[in-house]
């Protein structure tokens, strides 16, 4: 079941996070690290009413921040439209679910909540070593759109967009 995150999903998010880097330092991957994303993100996240999680069975699977913030660097990527959108950001799955459709879900989770706002555009980004998140996006409809350099780090980002269809 997906919901809207609280305080108390912090400490299974922060461990899932661990998971992640671990993985990403393997497959060299610099998108995350120890200290991104960190606790007080997801906290802000939640006091903004932004963070999602999956919860199966009393275990967290997975989270998403979905919201209207679009870094600096997005002012200059070639995007299909100029219209409002909302933007995917720190999106997580735990590995002991991954391959079961869970990060499909949190994704068309966001694109509902996007059309319940009456917003039909949607904009997310990932570094281009995430293998994963790049086939995820494409897996779900999205079209790469440009990339750049974020965050400081030593490869691009590539973004993605998805205009969605009632």
């Amino acid at each position: 079941m997906i919901r809207e995150a609280n305080l108390n999903d912090v400490d299974a998010i922060m461990d899932i996070i661990k998971q992640i880097i671990v993985e990403m330092k393997e497959s060299k991957n610099t998108q995350w690290d120890e200290t991104y994303p960190r606790a007080e993100d997801f906290k802000k996240d939640i006091k903004e009413g932004s963070l999602y999680v999956d919860e199966f069975e009393g275990d967290i699977v997975g989270f998403i921040c979905v919201n209207d913030s679009e870094p600096d660097e997005y002012k200059n990527i070639d995007w299909i439209s100029d219209e409002k959108a909302l933007v995917l950001h720190r999106m997580g799955i735990n590995p002991k679910y991954r391959r079961k459709g869970k990060a499909k879900n949190l994704i068309r989770y966001a694109e509902n909540l996007a059309m319940r706002n009456d917003i039909m555009y949607l904009k997310t980004d990932t570094n281009s070593m995430n293998t994963k998140m790049r086939s995820l996006f494409k897996t779900c409809g999205f079209r790469f759109a440009g990339e750049m350099d974020f965050l400081g780090k030593p490869d691009p980002f590539y973004c993605y967009d998805l205009k969605l269809n009632v």
